[in-house]
């Protein structure tokens, strides 16, 4: 309507005898300018915050692929500890040397993340966002990246896990991963997951076009690997300031289960005001 009226307008200005409704309009469109294009911009605060009431059903609307990712990361894992147990010169080909020389002394090798706090923490908050993705990007690869990455790290995790259970050492592994592995883990796993959704476009297009399958799932991959990078951020300080510290270990486990518990309230208690097909395929 104010494009129509700023045509008429125009109009108006060659027809000498419409003076009048000259003047008119232009006090009409000068009001209505103010109303489009004065309007409150929203804050960057006021985005975040709206993303994170949202995240729940993004996250509800991909749980499919997410549960998937979950199958595929715990099943290598499995298969780590149970090829690590049946033939222990495995985990060899898995873990370096230097990791194997310090399990054969039964010792943990977090002693240098103590040592240098902040270096540490801002390093390991960069490498697990570099894994989660890697793990989202690579799903454009028809998953097969994807799948690698999850069936790598599974696998890794199950390896050391029964590296370290032969060598009596299992209490000391899990108090140190606990804390930040009840969000570190399921962030891999929801970039997976996402990485997953983004292959479902490409394999999967359905009626549409194919690039324009890739474009929809790769807006709502993008959503929910997004609500990943809160979680690192968090596991990065506490690796860093918790995991490998001489707090007691039942402490340790109490903050693994807290946050973990905090985590599926945020993914689950949410109420499912808006309707999931604006997230979902």
């Amino acid at each position: 309507m104010y494009r129509q009226i700023a045509s008429d307008l125009a109009v108006l200005r060659e027809n000498v005898g419409g003076s009048g409704s000259v003047e008119y309009l232009n006090r009409l469109l000068a009001r209505a300018h103010h109303t489009i294009y004065s309007a409150e911009r929203q804050r960057a605060t006021d985005a975040i915050r709206s993303f994170a009431a949202s995240y729940s059903s993004i996250f509800r609307a991909n749980l499919v692929p997410c549960l998937i990712s979950l199958a595929l990361f715990v099943g290598s894992a499995a298969l780590g500890a149970a090829v690590t147990s049946v033939d222990p010169d495995f985990k060899s080909s898995i873990l370096g040397r230097e990791m194997i020389e310090t399990i054969d002394r039964h010792e943990m090798w977090t002693h240098s993340i103590v040592a240098i706090k902040p270096i540490a923490s801002s390093a390991i908050m960069t490498n697990n966002m570099s894994v989660a993705l890697l793990c989202f990007a690579s799903g454009i690869a028809a998953g097969i990246g994807t799948i690698y990455m999850l069936l790598f790290n599974g696998l890794l995790l199950g390896t050391i896990a029964m590296a370290c259970a032969s060598a009596g050492m299992s209490l000391p592994l899990w108090s140190f991963v606990a804390p930040h592995g009840s969000l570190e883990l399921p962030a891999i796993i929801i970039a997976g997951g996402a990485g997953l959704r983004l292959a479902q476009g490409v394999l999967f297009p359905g009626l549409q076009p194919r690039r324009q399958a890739v474009a929809n799932a790769g807006a709502l991959a993008v959503r929910l690997v997004l609500g990943c990078i809160p979680m690192l951020v968090v596991a990065g300080v506490v690796e860093a300031f918790v995991s490998p510290t001489d707090l007691s270990i039942p402490l340790k486990f109490a903050v693994a289960g807290a946050l973990f518990v905090l985590l599926l309230a945020c993914l689950f208690w949410k109420p499912a005001h808006r309707a999931t097909a604006d997230f979902a395929a």
